[in-house]
């Protein structure tokens, strides 16, 4: 991505880098408070030449598996599902656990929820979810805390502590706010005010949920409403990483110490904000999903060094370096374009997104 120097003075609070990246999924490693980024299906070397020491916390970040959809963007969601699982399965060192970002069903029903765990029985791993709006379709999410809720507090929030790290799940879907925003609601964010009362500011922060927790675009509900309150509670700790779903594609967003990742769905994309009339299922050309639905591989070295992305589709085995922009190549700062050989969307979405 082309920059001139003026545009690298720019503040990081005004920072905003949209990459048409895509991935089914992302192995996380968190050494020494700095949260790193690389493809499930990384080869041997890579994994040793990003690993730290034997007190790295590696784990896998899904999002959007969206099962039961059917339709012409991805007819067989299942089946990529399937393609993310096997990656993290067939790793040279294997994650300690799995965060799902949401939307594991596409209507919340019974049957869907059967196959979404029949699926990721597959993995002998812990997996952690916070519930996608459309996993709360039909009774504000009971069926969803049932299955995979459990333990969890209000709606399916969360927290626990991992090799020195404390992990947040937070819900945002339960009571949308105009236009689809995600809400975070009052219990919630006194619940977060009191979990994290108690660390210490050296203490690294993960926090995941669905919608993004920054105002991604807020015209599509791309964004939390009260997410301002609970990123205040997070500005004394010197490592805060969120990670999203929700958007279907990647961006990044560094903000004094917290950075912010949106991952790719492991079912179809959707387009870049404000490339079409709304937020939908996007179909790409015939024999182009497993290209764009690929490997992502997100590293830094902290909030001061430049993010480098790599994209990797599913059909092309071979690891992109940094300065590869794969298939599909950036989305510049500002640049509303939809990835490169996508059309609009098949099935528009409601103001909530997909």
């Amino acid at each position: 991505m082309a920059k001139n120097d003026e545009d690298r003075k720019v503040d990081r609070r005004g920072f905003l880098e949209c990459m048409a990246w895509v991935g089914t999924g992302a192995v996380w490693t968190m050494s020494s408070g700095v949260l790193k980024g690389m493809p499930l299906g990384a080869g041997a070397k890579m994994v040793k030449a990003h690993d730290g020491g034997s007190g790295d916390l590696r784990f896998v970040q899904i999002s959007d598996s969206h099962i039961g959809f059917d339709k012409p963007a991805n007819t067989d969601v299942t089946a990529t599902l399937r393609a993310a699982i096997a990656k993290i399965k067939g790793a040279p060192e294997q994650p300690s656990f799995v965060l799902h970002t949401g939307d594991l069903t596409h209507l919340s029903k019974p049957a869907e929820f059967d196959t979404l765990q029949q699926v990721l029985s597959e993995l002998s791993l812990p997996v952690f979810y916070v519930p996608g709006e459309h996993d709360v379709l039909e009774d504000d999410g009971e069926r969803y805390r049932q299955r995979f809720g459990k333990g969890t507090q209000g709606s399916g929030w969360q927290s626990f502590d991992k090799n020195g790290v404390h992990f947040i799940g937070l819900v945002n879907v339960v009571n949308l706010k105009a236009g689809g925003l995600g809400s975070l609601g009052r219990e919630q964010l006194e619940w977060l005010e009191r979990d994290v009362k108690r660390l210490k500011s050296s203490t690294p922060i993960v926090v995941f949920a669905h919608i993004p927790l920054w105002s991604v675009y807020p015209e599509w509900g791309w964004g939390t409403d009260d997410s301002a309150q609970a990123l205040s509670y997070l500005k004394r700790f010197g490592s805060v990483s969120v990670l999203n779903g929700h958007i279907h594609q990647v961006m990044q967003k560094v903000e004094g110490h917290i950075t912010f990742h949106t991952a790719m769905s492991t079912a179809f994309p959707q387009p870049a904000p404000g490339s079409a009339p709304s937020p939908g299922p996007m179909k790409v050309e015939a024999g182009r999903l497993k290209k764009i639905l690929g490997l992502t591989r997100v590293s830094f070295q902290g909030v001061n060094h430049p993010i480098a992305v790599t994209d990797v589709p599913l059909e092309e085995p071979a690891i992109a370096s940094p300065g590869d922009l794969g298939a599909s190549g950036p989305l510049v700062i500002g640049d509303r374009r939809a990835p490169t050989g996508t059309s609009a969307p098949t099935s528009p979405g409601n103001s909530s997104g997909a």
